[in-house]
């Protein structure tokens, strides 16, 4: 198992060499898994609350009208599209395309969830972003919180699982400790939990990657 005097280690190196750009960095963590039959339809999909949030949060897209619409507005979420523009959105692929891969998050009232299908699933499915259903009278300024701190953790060429796990401005405890929290739910989406983890890489957007092996020998 990853512990955290291997990431801290993994940190450092990663901050070795670093050099600043004229944009924020962010850090992202890939493990890269092992002992899994991806034939059998393998896949992660987990959104991780982080216990630690960035400088730049996640970004939240809403699919709602009238009070629900209102309230969103009010949760200051980056974006409310109501059910005009989904559908104006159904019949251009260019825009479509364009709004699923501006958002991180995507919510929708449960009313909407159908129009939301037809007009984007072709473009959100294969993502990984289909929407989070909104019910009447849901929480939505607690709610986007909970989203802007938290980010997706996908699998990417099959046995990689990537994730954001802070950015250059946080010091290295707070992205270890987002680190930490992203591995934990992935060991628990895991046939075998850690055991499946062969190695981690840690990088910032420009930096080198630094790399640690999960694996420890066998105690006789």
């Amino acid at each position: 198992m990853l512990d955290d005097n291997q990431l801290k280690v993994m940190m450092k190196n990663a901050r070795e060499g670093f050099e600043k750009r004229n944009f924020t960095q962010s850090a992202e963590l890939t493990l890269i898994l092992k002992d899994i039959d991806v034939k059998k339809g393998f896949s992660v999909n987990e959104v991780v609350n982080l216990p630690n949030k960035s400088t730049k949060t996640s970004s939240i897209c809403v699919f709602a009208s009238g009070d629900m619409g209102t309230r969103a507005r009010k949760a200051q979420v980056d974006k409310v599209i109501e059910p005009d523009e989904l559908d104006r959105l159904g019949t251009n692929k260019k825009d479509a395309r364009k709004v699923v891969k501006a958002y991180d998050f995507f919510l929708a009232d449960t009313t909407l969830m159908s129009s939301v299908g037809r007009s984007l699933g072709q473009f959100m499915g294969p993502k990984g972003k289909m929407p989070s259903p909104l019910p009447y009278g849901a929480p939505i300024e607690s709610i986007a919180d909970r989203f802007r701190g938290s980010v997706r953790a996908r699998t990417k060429n099959q046995l990689n699982v990537s994730a954001k796990i802070g950015d250059e401005k946080m010091d290295d405890d707070q992205i270890v400790g987002n680190a930490l929290a992203v591995i934990s739910a992935i060991e628990k989406k895991l046939p075998q939990g850690d055991k499946n983890i062969h190695n981690a890489i840690i990088k910032f957007t420009m930096s080198k990657p630094s790399k640690a092996s999960a694996l420890k020998q066998d105690k006789k």
